[in-house]
């Protein structure tokens, strides 16, 4: 009885944790970085991404640490990846098992080197953004469908206007498949960004605080009778910045 409760035991663990994820790699034009393994020790992991600590979701809209996941620390040896503005980043998570929701992106510039920065305290900008793409809310194309049909993979420009320096880059998926039970998968990893622009984004949010449990695009339930057939989807956050 008792071998058979263990198997049981590490079956259930290793659904849970295929079950779910976040982002793997970073690919920077033609730089490839590794992102941090929440299930190994953080000593000597090296890496531009910040720690997080399970695939698990977020579930909570006003969680304390939805800015970079669960843990969200720097690691012992951090990286920063050197990108220019208007070039483009790739994220590339595990073979994902969500293709209802949302696809966010984001960038904060640190006040000084991000491996100090408070991420909680940061200025959050939008940089890119998917919800509905094409259907309804329950049948339709979302971009986390869009996601898994390229390999597990986004990609997003950083705004060629934006001022040189160290930044923040979000990514995070929503997925909405569970009625008024949201699933956030927030993902943080440093950048150094070059180039001659001087644009400053001034529609910013604090995470917590960029969503509330009233957004329309936050708490949803695809499947209740009124909004089986609703051909559109409110992203919830701040608009794009376009620089």
């Amino acid at each position: 009885m008792f071998g058979f409760l263990a198997l049981f035991s590490l079956a259930a663990i290793s659904s849970e944790v295929n079950a779910h994820g976040g982002v793997l790699s970073y690919k920077f034009d033609n730089a490839w970085y590794t992102g941090y393994s929440p299930y190994l020790s953080p000593s000597g992991q090296t890496s531009i991404q910040r720690e997080w600590d399970s695939y698990n979701p977020i579930t909570n809209p006003t969680h304390a640490q939805l800015a970079c996941n669960i843990n969200g620390a720097p690691l012992g040896q951090q990286l920063s990846a050197t990108v220019a503005a208007g070039s483009s980043v790739t994220a590339f998570w595990n073979p994902w098992p969500h293709t209802i929701g949302p696809v966010l992106v984001y960038m904060a510039q640190c006040p000084g080197p991000c491996s100090t920065a408070d991420v909680a305290s940061l200025d959050w900008f939008k940089i890119d953004e998917a919800g509905l793409i094409t259907g309804n809310l329950v049948d339709g194309l979302w971009a986390q469908g869009q996601l898994v049909s390229n390999n597990n993979s986004w990609t997003t420009v950083i705004p060629a206007s934006l001022r040189a320096g160290e930044y923040m880059l979000r990514h995070e998926l929503i997925a909405i498949h569970t009625s008024n039970i949201p699933q956030f998968y927030p993902n943080c990893a440093q950048l150094k960004v070059t180039g001659e622009g001087n644009a400053v984004p001034n529609s910013t949010v604090k995470f917590p605080g960029g969503y509330s449990r009233s957004d329309p695009g936050v708490i949803i339930d695809i499947y209740a009778a009124e909004n089986r057939g609703q051909t559109t989807y409110q992203i919830p956050g701040p608009p794009v910045f376009r620089g």
